[in-house]
């Protein structure tokens, strides 16, 4: 694990309040990712996974400790700022495919590029070209009705990716998918880090499946990191 690492975690607690009862779903977590790692997350159910990936993506806040992304304190930054973070750095993906029932892949994967002020041929062009890297290009003009579960994921893969990222967050991506769909899509992933020098953080239930790709594995219980263990070195 690197010292200097691409995204560094320091202390990392998140506690929920209920009244008098205060939960702790992530406790002191101290974490160093390298840039263009693959690194899965693992866990059982309330171990804090999905928390630490909220905290990640800038949509929750820590109730102590820091992250820094490159050379930024994303914890320290405004709301404005954390937006265009969330915007411009991570591209996120979900276990829902969270796409728009109404719109065609392409548009849907086009879709947050709206909200970067980018004209409509450009927005096509570069949803055209991730529906090909994602292995749709003869889908683009399909609605989510009428594609499979993982051809559903990989248009929201290559929504994620449209602004992009340097960072790509996946929350368990693979659970709505069987077991054979489920290592084509986290293989696609593979390859896209491979191919784009994205950084990844992966959570998912299934150990076996991390192994098989990621560079790093993290164990979460109760809250705490349990180990972070290298399974590849780097290139």
């Amino acid at each position: 694990m690197d010292a200097d690492g691409f995204i560094q975690i320091e202390g990392l607690t998140k506690v929920y309040s209920s009244g008098p009862v205060e939960v702790v779903a992530l406790r002191d977590a101290t974490i160093s990712i390298g840039r263009g790692r693959f690194v899965g997350v693992t866990g059982t159910s309330g171990s804090g996974k999905s928390t630490l990936m909220n905290l990640l993506g800038g949509l929750d806040t820590p109730s102590a400790g820091r992250i820094r992304v490159d050379d930024r304190w994303i914890s320290d930054l405004s709301k404005t700022d954390l937006a265009l973070f969330r915007r411009y750095t991570i591209g996120m993906i979900f276990q829902s495919f969270n796409l728009i029932p109404s719109y065609s892949a392409v548009e849907n994967v086009a879709f947050p590029l709206l909200f970067a002020d980018v004209a409509r041929k450009e927005r096509i062009r570069r949803a055209t070209e991730l529906l090909a890297a994602v292995g749709l290009e003869a889908r683009g003009h399909h609605l989510p009705s009428e594609l499979s579960g993982g051809e559903q994921q990989r248009v929201a893969v290559a929504r994620a990716l449209v602004n992009r990222p340097a960072i790509l967050l996946a929350d368990e991506p693979t659970g709505n998918l069987d077991s054979r769909t489920s290592r084509q899509i986290v293989r696609m992933l593979f390859d896209l880090k491979t191919e784009r020098g994205l950084t990844i953080v992966m959570i998912s239930h299934e150990e076996a499946l991390l192994r098989e790709f990621a560079d790093e594995l993290i164990r979460l219980q109760d809250g705490a990191v349990l180990s972070h263990e290298t399974l590849r070195d780097r290139p």
